[in-house]
């Protein structure tokens, strides 16, 4: 479907600051640290920017580290998550320390070069065991009024949530003229139409199309406002997916171990990476009827026209 070589791919969204990278695996290590190899594996597949997630206050400045680190390649988003949104009210000295903080963080870091983008952040109703609706709501609009100061796109994250969400959304858009993106996608079709018409992209990972349900939705997505991500180290493309029938002349992934047999060099079984991203590709290439290429070129565009990591778009 075209040639490898010739593809390049920027993962809008990646978390490149979970101990999982390094080899630790809850709290133990499990096998050497191959943070550097993963970067040359994405490299090596064409991967050429990363947009690090940050997903609360001390993994938006672990991402910014990364980004301050890997200049040129990697970016940082800052913000908090909307799972982690308990963390404000947990903070020693009070919500507004931390937000104050976070504000602090997103804007010497977009004056830096460093952050590109403000979340993650949004709602979840599919985990309010992690932190309950009232917070979730409470912390989206406060960051929605940070988002308007700082004045960087907006990386979003929307679950089971979709009518509140886009209401506290609407209700600032004329404040975020830079609108940005929901990632990691996987509402409705009706949902997507919604997030296209705020002037808003969408985020395809693994995740986004897991059933004939996503696949329709993929389908449905205008090129003109998508973009790919492989949210690793989630978010894998599996055989029991949907998409699976789809990645059938993709170019074959690294060799994958499991990580009780980790070997250098080798991707960890289990363990999502940059180096899958062209599986995405090509599964929403098949999915729409089109060429990977149209598909790679439209999200390189739409990425660096939205958040512009370094480049210009010709």
């Amino acid at each position: 479907m075209g040639s490898e070589s010739q593809l390049k791919y920027i993962d809008i969204g990646i978390n490149l600051t979970d101990p999982i990278f390094r080899g630790s695996y809850h709290g133990t290590q499990r096998h050497e640290d191959d943070f550097e190899d993963i970067i040359q594996r994405g490299l090596d597949a064409g991967c050429k920017k990363f947009m690090v997630t940050g997903s609360d206050l001390k993994e938006s400045e672990h991402a910014v580290e990364i980004a301050k680190a890997h200049s040129g390649l990697c970016y940082a988003t800052v913000g908090v998550h909307p799972c982690s949104a308990k963390h404000f009210d947990e903070h020693p000295d009070g919500p507004d320390a931390l937000l104050k903080s976070l504000k602090e963080l997103a804007v010497s870091a977009k004056e830096a070069g460093h952050a590109v983008a403000f979340g993650e952040f949004g709602l979840d109703y599919d985990r309010l065991f992690l932190t309950p609706k009232d917070q979730q709501l409470k912390y989206f609009e406060a960051q929605l009024s940070i988002a308007v100061e700082v004045q960087l796109p907006l990386f979003l994250h929307s679950r089971a949530a979709a009518e509140d969400f886009e209401r506290l959304l609407r209700a600032r858009l004329n404040e975020l003229p830079k609108r940005g993106l929901v990632h990691s996608f996987t509402g409705t079709v009706e949902e997507m139409l919604r997030i296209v018409d705020m002037g808003f992209d969408v985020g395809v990972n693994g995740c986004s199309m897991k059933t004939e349900e996503n696949i329709e939705v993929v389908r449905a997505i205008p090129l003109s406002h998508l973009q790919i991500e492989t949210d690793g180290p989630w978010c894998e493309m599996r055989p029991s997916h949907a998409s699976a029938k789809y990645v059938k002349d993709a170019p074959p992934l690294p060799r994958a171990v499991k990580k009780e047999k980790f070997v250098k060099g080798a991707m960890v079984k289990g363990r999502n990476e940059p180096a899958t991203i062209p599986h995405v590709a090509y599964a929403i290439a098949n999915i729409k009827g089109v060429t990977v290429e149209e598909v790679c070129e439209a999200a390189w565009k739409n990425s660096i026209k939205m958040f512009r990591l370094g480049e210009t778009v010709e």
